[in-house]
C-alpha cells in the first residue's frame, strides 16, 4: 500500500468533512450575528463587524413573553414523552413477547401511523377539538404529540425488547412473579439504555414540531416554534428578534443533545454486546 496516497486521501476526507460540518452549522451561525444586531443591520447582510447588542433578547423575553412560550413546550413534551414512553413501553413489550393473529401486519399499521403527514390530520383534528372545547391547551397537543410518539416509541422499544433473553423472564414466573413484575422489575432496567434513546428522540420530535402547535394553539398553550410567526407582519420582518427567538428555541435541544449524546449511543447500540 501506498502510504502517501493514504494520507493524501485522508486529508480529502477531512477536508470535505469540514466543508459539510461549515455547510450545516452556517445557518446557525448567521443567525446568531442577526439576533446580536440592530434593526437597520440587519437589513443589511454586507456587515460583518459591528458592536454586538442584545436588545433583541431582551425584547423577546420581556415584550414577547418568550418564557411562557419556553414553559408551554417544556410542560407539553415532558408530558408527552412519559405517557408516550410509558403505553408506546407496554405495546412494545407485546409486540415482543407474545404471539398473536396477524401480528407483522399490525405493528405494520402501528407504524404507518407515524408516516402519516401532520397537514394531513390537523383540520380533522381542529374541528374535533374545537367541538370538544380543548383548542389553544396543553391537553390537545400531547394527544397530537403522542399520535406520532407512540407509534415511534412502539417501534423502537419493540427492538430492545426482543434482545433480553426470555430465560430471565421464565426464572422470574418460577419465582412467583407476575407479568407486570416482570415488565416493571426486570425488563424495563435491562432495556433502560434504549428507553433513555427513545425517550431522547421523542423529547426532540416533541420539542421541534410546529404544525400541531401553530394551527391548534392561539396563545395560552403555544409553543416556543410557532412564535416565529410573531415577528412577521404587513410593515416586513422583525429579523433581529426572529433570529434571537430561533436561538432561544434551538439551544436547549442542542444542549440536550450534546449532553446525552454517550447516552443516545449506547442505546441505539443496546444489544449488540450482550
Amino acid at each position: 500500500m501506498n502510504p502517501l496516497g493514504n494520507k493524501k486521501l485522508t486529508v480529502v476526507t477531512a477536508v470535505l468533512l469540514l466543508l459539510v460540518s461549515v455547510g450545516c452549522i452556517f445557518p446557525f451561525i448567521w443567525m446568531f450575528i442577526i439576533s446580536l444586531k440592530t434593526g437597520t443591520q440587519t437589513y443589511d447582510p454586507s456587515i460583518w463587524i459591528f458592536s454586538p447588542t442584545f436588545e433583541n433578547y431582551k425584547n423577546i423575553f420581556e415584550n414577547r413573553h418568550a418564557l411562557d412560550y419556553l414553559k408551554n413546550s417544556s410542560i407539553v413534551v415532558l408530558l408527552t414523552t412519559f405517557i408516550s414512553i410509558f403505553i408506546g413501553g407496554l405495546a412494545a413489550y407485546g409486540f415482543a413477547r407474545f404471539e398473536f393473529k396477524k401480528k407483522e401486519n399490525r405493528a405494520f399499521w402501528v407504524l404507518s401511523l407515524r408516516m402519516l403527514p401532520p397537514m394531513a390530520s390537523v383540520i380533522p383534528i381542529f374541528v374535533m377539538a374545537s367541538l370538544l372545547g380543548i383548542l389553544d391547551t396543553h391537553f390537545v397537543l400531547i394527544i397530537c404529540y403522542m399520535l406520532f410518539n407512540i407509534p415511534f416509541t412502539i417501534w423502537m422499544m419493540r427492538s430492545f425488547f426482543e434482545e433480553i433473553p426470555v430465560a430471565l423472564e421464565e426464572a422470574a414466573f418460577v419465582d412467583g412473579a407476575s407479568r407486570f413484575q416482570v415488565f416493571m422489575r426486570i425488563i424495563l432496567p435491562l432495556a433502560t439504555p434504549g428507553l433513555i434513546a427513545t425517550s431522547i428522540f421523542c423529547i426532540i420530535n416533541s420539542w421541534n414540531e410546529f404544525v400541531f402547535a401553530l394551527f391548534l394553539t392561539s396563545s395560552d398553550a403555544s409553543t416556543l416554534p410557532t412564535t416565529v410567526t410573531l415577528f412577521l407582519s404587513v410593515s416586513g420582518v422583525v429579523w433581529g428578534e426572529m433570529s434571537a427567538i430561533g436561538i432561544v428555541t434551538i439551544l436547549p435541544v442542542l444542549l440536550f443533545a450534546m449532553i446525552v449524546q454517550k447516552y443516545m449511543i449506547r442505546g441505539l447500540t443496546f444489544g449488540g454486546v450482550k
